[in-house]
């Protein structure tokens, strides 16, 4: 049994769906720097300066009553919030995830050179012009009317 699971482990497509998990969780904190380190403050500049991770509203007070200047402060008094600004930043996150995996595969497509199809084999036959019948391109005589061939 454990022979059996080394073999699966150790399988190509298990190995390289590993590594492609591993490389895309990277990947995912990088995107999620981008889009809140890079992409969302200039955004929220242009809608007044908001700060898309303040986005949100209290369902419920905490410890302390509302109104709640940040999520931070909010979460920190224990009120229940719904977190619209981090959703956002999610939605975000997800299509610059989806657009990059399209371009990698759009690009790998592209690299991909269709093989080139294999030169017809040359042919070892020919037509009997009177029969019609395959007969060896170095016949000299039709093997199915016997007659004799032109050469």
């Amino acid at each position: 049994m454990l022979k059996e699971f080394r073999d699966f482990a150790m399988k190509g497509n298990v190995v390289d769906m590993a590594v492609g998990i591993i490389i895309g969780a990277a990947f995912g904190t990088i995107v999620a720097s981008l889009v809140a380190d890079i992409i969302m403050p200039p955004i929220g500049m242009m809608l007044g300066g908001v700060d898309f991770t303040n986005i949100f509203v209290a369902l419920k007070d905490g410890a302390t009553a509302g109104p709640y200047k940040t999520l931070a402060e909010a979460q920190a008094a224990g009120a229940v919030t719904m977190n619209i600004g981090m959703f956002l930043n999610k939605v975000f996150s997800f299509i610059i995830v989806a657009f990059s995996v399209f371009m990698l595969v759009k690009a790998m497509n592209k690299a991909k050179r269709a093989e080139p199809a294999p030169a017809p084999a040359a042919p070892t036959t020919k037509d009997c012009p009177l029969c019609l019948s395959a007969i060896p391109l170095k016949a000299r005589r039709c093997a199915h009317c016997a007659s004799d061939l032109p050469q």
